[in-house]
């Protein structure tokens, strides 16, 4: 038996169904860019938890202007 200490955390997609890129390929709903969007599926737990990082400071930029 796994005892979820052992485990991995899983990270869900932070998608929320909102997609519109802008000029800068930047998704307007999650704030990943299109290389990351694509990537997702693929990158590991220290990557994923870089790239969430990255959206929350887009997220809080885009909300200065």
């Amino acid at each position: 038996m796994n005892e979820t200490s052992d485990e991995e955390p899983i990270y869900p997609s932070p998608c929320v169904r909102n997609c519109c890129l802008d000029g800068n390929d930047v998704c307007l709903g999650c704030f990943r860019t299109l290389e990351e969007i694509l990537n997702w599926s693929h990158s590991s737990n220290v990557e994923k938890q870089a790239i969430l990082a990255k959206c929350k400071e887009r997220r809080a930029q885009n909300h200065r202007y």
